[in-house]
Formats: structure tokens, C-alpha cells, sequence
């Protein structure tokens, strides 16, 4: 007894005190000082989700937007895989912290036969909540520095600060379709007193450019990475949306030395369903073995349900690829859509090659931003949100892109997807999708990218003062 009073008296005194203090006229308050760790001071949500309960909650409310600024796939989960996670939902148990079995198993067939990855073992796959998860662990549990494209997915280097490890930006090129040169690579290796243990992460198809790199631009960066003994982390979610299904892997070119992740949140339209997977070269064994080391501390699983349904999907089979068929030609023909009428009013932009994204720039409007100063890209998406209803999200500083650039990532992925699905089987597989098509079946995007045409034409219009 005379312990426990002692330790209520003790916390009494360090967080009350309220009696003493009355009889002093006086309030002890706690020491202010952050309870953060000092590289976490300015750290923040990410930006990309962030924004989007944000204009979901200006939607909910009612007021019209043309959402581009969250890269969500617009497509129902095929029915297949839907009816495969009812009759698993009572699967309970805690599977392999790894995976199930059979899954890893179904996963390294599927790249086999997709992406002529013959030589991944199971045994060196593992399966998370989410591929976002096992990058980050990945990256807590390497010992260097860490490489990042700009532009880059907005999570890739706060992922990278929060697992407290160096974040070197290699900047990339509009003139070079957002594609990181060798030479530009070498350069900043040689250049930045780089550990000698460093990862690159490469996001290929390119998030949030659209643009994908070809055998050629892949085996020329597989010499400046095996010279320079640097690992990849090879960002492939987007692969099996490939425009012409051409996706190249470099894992290919440089298996030893790739981690390939991926997941189904975007080809199978399951980003909800929190399923992603890394698979690793034999070479990397023990950031393997520590990355499972660190799931079972962690997450303990992947959702049981979830695996068990996954293993349908990866199956591949006749409905799975016409569905997949279906979505990436949608995707196809909207791309082109904006990259056309953007360009038509002298819009810079890269044609996307894959995925929900088109990375535009509207330099052409920097004299007239001048006269209204406008000076950032934010401040132009709050001019373009608050004038059209147009949400996009700066290039900078979320996709590490300069804040005076006027670049902007577009998802053009807000129609209804089920819908245009029906569309597109009424259409056939043989006859190319149509501006009628568009019209009909993805009017919001539509809309939007003529919203965003007469934006700049007014622009472009506006005469200077006398």
C-alpha cells in the first residue's frame, strides 16, 4: 500500500499540483519542448491524401469539382476477385508473415509469364499491407543513402526522412521525357559523397509523369548502377497498365541487384484491399530476411481474406486479362484526349505512355502570372481550383519539383469506370475508342480539360497593361 501511494503522490505532483499552486497563487505548466525527433520537426501528412478528403469533402457538400489530383483507379474490382474475398472472409487465422504460400508462389508466375522474370524464387518474395509498407521498411532497415527521381511520387522521400536516412535528389528533364539519364545519374553519384551502400528508387511506369523507359534506356542505366554497386527499388505498381502492354522490368536487365514491389491497387483496382508485395534477388538475402524481421514486429500480415483472393487474381486468367484489356484502353484514349487538347493551347506535356497520370507544364502562361503575382505552382492551383473547379496538385514542393515551376500532376481517372468498362465491351477490342466514346463515358474528364483549355486561352488573352 505504501508503494502505490507513493506513485499516485509522485503523479499528483509532476502533472497537478493544483491544490499547492492555489495556495501560491501560481500555475506550474509543463516544460514546453518537442517531443519529436529533430529530423521530424517539419514533417507533414502526405500531400496527396491530404488534399483528396479534402475535395471530397467540398464534393460531399456539393460543390462541383473536376477531381485530377488523386491517382485512385476508377474501375470496379473484378467480380471474380470480389466473389473469391466473400468466400475467404472466414479465414481468420494469422498467415506466414511473409505470405501465404501459394500466393508468393502465384506472384512470381505471374511476372514468369508477363514480364519474362524467370528467375524469382518464392522464397524471396513477401507480401504486406500495402507495397507502400514494405518500402518503408525496406528503407528502415537499409544501411545508406537513397536516391530519388524528381519528379518523384510524393512519398518516396518522406518515407526515406522518417526511417532517418539521406535523401539525394536526381532531378530529371522535360526534354528527356522525364527520364533519368545515366550520365545525369553517375554525375550526382560522383558528385554528392554518396555511401557506399545506396538505393535508387525508380518508379517504372513513372508516377507522376506517365512516361516508361524502354529496353535500351534500361540497360544503359544497368551499367552506371552495377558500376556503382547500386540496389534499385523497383516501383512497378502501374506495370500491367502499360498503353501498348509492352512493360519492361529492370529486374530484366539487372536481376541481381533489383527489389522488385508492386501490388493491386492500381491494375486490379483493389487499393482499398491493402495488398502489395517485394520481391528479392537471392544477392539481397539479408534486406530480405530483415525486412520479414521487421513485418512480424510490425504488421504481423497481410488481412487473410485479402490473400486468399489475391491468389485469384494473380491466376491471370481469361476474364482477369479481358478486364485488364478494358481498363488500360480507357486509360489509353483519356490520355491521349488531355495530352491533345492541352498541348492544342501550347501546354507543355509529355504524351503518357502508362497509368492515371499526365505531367504538364504551363510555362506558356508565366507572363501573364507575372501580371496577376502569381509567382508559385501552388498558387496557380489555388488560382485554376478557386476560377474553374479544376483540382490538380503542384509539381512543387510535393513531387519535388521547384516551387516556381509550373508543373502540375493530372489524374485523369475521375469518371465512372464501371460504366465506361460496359462502354468499352459494347465497342469491341477491335475498334479504337473514340472522342464520341470519351464524351459518353468519361464526361467529367472531359469537362475538365476544357475547363483547363479556356483557362489558358484567357491567359494567353490577357492584355498587358497600358
Amino acid at each position: 500500500m505504501e508503494v502505490e501511494t507513493s506513485v499516485n503522490m509522485e503523479v499528483d505532483n509532476s502533472f497537478n499540483m493544483e491544490e499547492g499552486n492555489d495556495k501560491k497563487g501560481e500555475t506550474k505548466q509543463l516544460e514546453s519542448r518537442s517531443l519529436l525527433m529533430p529530423h521530424l520537426r517539419e514533417y507533414c501528412p502526405a500531400s496527396n491524401l491530404a488534399f483528396n478528403e479534402h475535395v471530397n469533402k467540398l464534393i460531399a457538400e456539393g460543390k462541383k469539382v473536376y477531381h485530377f489530383a488523386f491517382g485512385q483507379s476508377p474501375f470496379p474490382v473484378l467480380k471474380s476477385a470480389q466473389k473469391s474475398l466473400g468466400e475467404h472472409a472466414w479465414q481468420s487465422a494469422y498467415l506466414p508473415v511473409a505470405g501465404l504460400p501459394e500466393l508468393r508462389a502465384r506472384i512470381c508466375n505471374f511476372h514468369s509469364k508477363l514480364d519474362g522474370l524467370v528467375h524469382l524464387q518464392s522464397d524471396n518474395v513477401v507480401v504486406g499491407p500495402g507495397s507502400k509498407e514494405l518500402i518503408f521498411l525496406l528503407l528502415h532497415v537499409f544501411d545508406g543513402d537513397v536516391l530519388i527521381l524528381s519528379p518523384s511520387w510524393t512519398t518516396y522521400k518522406p518515407q526515406t526522412l522518417l526511417a532517418g536516412k539521406k535523401a539525394i535528389e536526381v532531378s530529371t528533364k522535360f526534354e528527356d521525357n522525364w527520364k533519368i539519364k545515366p550520365k545525369d545519374l553517375e554525375k550526382i553519384i560522383m558528385e554528392n559523397c554518396v555511401s557506399p551502400n545506396r538505393l535508387l528508387i525508380f518508379c517504372n511506369p513513372d508516377n507522376p509523369t506517365g512516361t516508361c523507359y524502354s529496353a535500351e534506356d534500361l540497360e544503359a542505366l544497368s551499367v552506371v548502377l552495377r558500376k556503382h554497386n547500386t540496389i534499385v527499388l523497383s516501383d512497378e505498381i502501374y506495370a500491367r497498365l502499360h498503353f501498348d502492354n509492352n512493360h519492361i522490368s529492370i529486374a530484366k536487365v539487372y536481376p541481381e541487384g533489383t527489389i522488385l514491389s508492386s501490388g493491386i491497387s492500381k491494375w486490379a483496382s483493389a487499393g482499398g484491399w491493402r495488398l502489395g508485395y517485394s520481391i528479392y534477388p537471392s544477392e539481397l538475402k539479408e534486406l530480405h530476411k530483415a525486412v520479414c524481421s521487421a513485418a512480424s514486429h510490425t504488421y504481423s500480415c497481410a488481412p487473410a481474406p485479402v490473400q486468399y483472393a489475391a491468389v485469384r487474381l494473380f491466376c491471370y486468367e481469361e476474364d482477369t486479362m479481358s478486364y485488364v484489356l478494358h481498363c488500360r484502353r480507357i486509360l489509353a484514349a483519356v490520355a491521349k484526349y488531355c495530352y491533345k487538347q492541352l498541348t492544342s493551347v501550347g501546354v507543355k506535356a509529355v504524351m503518357p505512355t502508362s497509368g492515371f497520370y499526365i505531367f504538364p507544364d504551363f510555362e506558356i502562361l508565366k507572363p501573364a502570372f507575372d501580371r496577376r503575382g502569381i509567382e508559385t505552382c501552388t498558387q496557380m492551383c489555388e488560382a485554376l481550383f478557386e476560377e474553374t473547379n479544376v483540382a490538380v496538385m503542384a509539381g512543387g514542393p510535393a513531387f519535388l519539383r521547384p516551387t516556381h515551376e509550373f508543373t502540375v500532376r493530372l489524374c485523369y481517372i475521375n469518371f465512372d469506370g464501371a460504366r465506361a468498362l460496359v462502354g468499352s465491351e459494347k465497342f469491341g477490342v477491335d475498334e479504337p475508342l473514340t472522342d464520341a466514346f470519351l464524351h459518353e463515358y468519361c464526361l467529367p474528364v472531359v469537362e475538365g480539360i476544357q475547363a483547363i483549355k479556356k483557362w489558358v486561352v484567357d491567359h494567353l488573352e490577357m492584355k498587358k497593361p497600358k
